[in-house]
C-alpha cells in the first residue's frame, strides 16, 4: 500500500525563493516520467520525514497528492545541504505500479559466522546495496544474506544471494558481495637471543684495536 504525500503547486522558480522555502522547513521539489510534463511542487519537512520512516525508507512506495490529481511515485534523488545536511530539494519519479523498476536495496548481514570466528576472521560486506528490478509492490524493503555457514575462504557473490519472489538483481553475476577478512597477526619473533648475539660481537669500547696494539719496549 502506497504512503500518502500531501504537495502544492504552483511555486516560484529561482534560487532565491529555494532558500526562503529551506528556511520555512518547506522543500522544493519536481514529479517527473515518463510521458508526464514535470510537474514543481513544495512539500512540507515534516511531511517528508513521515512518510519515509518506515522501513522501505527512501525506497517507500508513495501517493503524491498533486491537487486534484495523483501521481505512484519514489523518491529519486534527495539534495542536501552540504554543511547542515537538511534536505534542499527533491526529485520525485513517476512509476507504474505493474511495470519493472529498477531501484538500489540495502543489504543486511544475518547469522554469525562461528567457523569465520573461532580461526580470526571477520564477515564483512563489500557492497552496502543491490540493484534489483521488480515491480512496485514487489520491492523489498531490504535483502537479507544469511553468513551462517560460511568459512574462512568463502566468499558470496550476486548470483547466490537468495532474493524474494519477483525480484532479480541487476548486475555481474560474479559480483562479490561477502566477503571473510583475516584479523589474526602472527606473533613476533623472539629477538632476545639475537640482541644477545649482537653483543657479544661488538668489541669492548675500552679495548684498543688489534691493529694499534704498541710493540714492547
Amino acid at each position: 500500500m502506497a504512503t500518502i504525500l500531501q504537495t502544492k503547486i504552483g511555486r516560484k522558480i529561482g534560487s532565491a525563493e529555494s532558500r526562503r522555502l529551506v528556511a520555512t522547513d518547506h522543500i522544493p521539489g519536481v514529479i517527473y516520467g515518463h510521458g508526464m510534463v514535470p510537474v514543481k511542487v513544495t512539500v512540507e519537512r515534516r511531511d517528508l520525514r513521515v512518510a519515509l520512516a518506515g522501513p522501505a525508507g527512501v525506497n517507500t512506495i508513495l501517493e503524491l497528492q498533486v491537487g486534484d490529481a495523483k501521481y505512484p511515485a519514489i523518491v529519486k534523488e534527495l539534495q542536501r545541504d552540504p554543511v547542515k545536511r537538511v534536505v534542499r530539494h527533491i526529485d520525485f519519479m513517476q512509476i507504474s505500479l505493474t511495470e519493472l523498476i529498477t531501484m538500489d536495496i540495502p543489504v543486511h548481514l544475518t547469522g554469525t559466522a562461528k567457523a569465520v570466528l573461532s580461526e580470526g576472521g571477520l564477515v564483512d560486506a563489500t557492497v552496502n546495496t543491490i540493484q534489483i528490478r521488480a515491480t512496485a509492490a514487489n520491492i523489498p524493503n531490504e535483502i537479507l544474506i544469511d553468513v551462517t555457514a560460511m568459512g574462512m575462504q568463502d566468499v558470496i557473490r550476486l548470483s547466490d544471494v537468495v532474493l524474494p519472489n519477483g525480484v532479480s538483481a541487476v548486475g555481474d553475476p560474479d559480483l562479490v558481495v561477502v566477503t571473510v577478512l583475516e584479523t589474526k597477526t602472527e606473533e613476533a619473533a623472539p629477538v632476545v637471543a639475537a640482541a644477545a648475539e649482537g653483543a657479544a660481537a661488538t668489541p669492548d669500547a675500552g679495548a684498543a684495536p688489534a691493529g694499534d696494539a704498541k710493540p714492547s719496549a
